[in-house]
């Protein structure tokens, strides 16, 4: 290659740095996840520090923490779906630092391998975009799924904008699906257009 478009190319590995920060915030949200549910154990347990901070995680800014002597079944349930929301975000990060690094920076060569994910292997930007806004969608539902259950701690209005928001994720998904799917597809490697001449082998 030429040195400019050489140069350009290598390019490419300065998002090195970006994956492997979103690596280091894997771990804190690993960290952040036995943290909530070491104090959910403990709770559980009757540990009144624990349950205080369980309850305080679950109060919406603003709000009086209420006493408790035990986690309530609202409580836990909120600490759950937290729990749950960690684990989707986690999902979220992967999905970005193995398809992005595939998809821009390098092939990981990974044909064979027993632990590679289904998804990567027809992984391209297109497929990429679409994971991910399915991904955003599903972490948006818990989102909006703990404001219901705790829905008496919050006015009205903030309940009206969570859920336009959450429609609004739903929507710009679908839109990017159909952009996706109106888009003309790459034709796979070696591909030959139908009626085009016959390799001499054929014959």
């Amino acid at each position: 290659m030429r040195p400019i478009p050489n140069l350009i190319f290598l390019s490419r590995w300065l998002q090195l740095p970006l994956y492997l920060g979103l690596i280091v915030a894997q771990g804190v949200y690993v960290w952040h996840f036995w943290v909530e549910l070491i104090h959910l154990v403990e709770a559980a347990m009757g540990d009144q520090e624990a349950v205080r901070k369980i309850v305080a995680a679950v109060t919406p800014a603003g709000q009086a923490v209420a006493p408790m002597t035990t986690p309530s079944e609202t409580v836990i349930m909120l600490v759950v779906l937290g729990l749950i929301d960690v684990v989707m975000i986690s999902n979220l990060l992967i999905m970005v630092i193995i398809g992005g690094y595939e998809t821009f920076v390098s092939r990981m060569k990974l044909e064979g391998h027993p632990d590679q994910p289904e998804w990567l292997s027809h992984v391209n930007a297109s497929v990429l975009k679409v994971k991910l806004a399915t991904a955003i969608i599903g972490i948006s539902s818990i989102h909006l799924l703990k404001t219901f259950i705790n829905a008496a701690a919050y006015d009205e209005k903030t309940l009206l904008w969570q859920t336009a928001i959450h429609i609004t994720f739903l929507l710009s998904a679908m839109a990017i699906a159909v952009t996706d799917r109106l888009m003309p597809q790459p034709k796979p490697h070696g591909a030959r257009h139908a009626g085009g001449p016959v390799p001499a082998e054929a014959h």
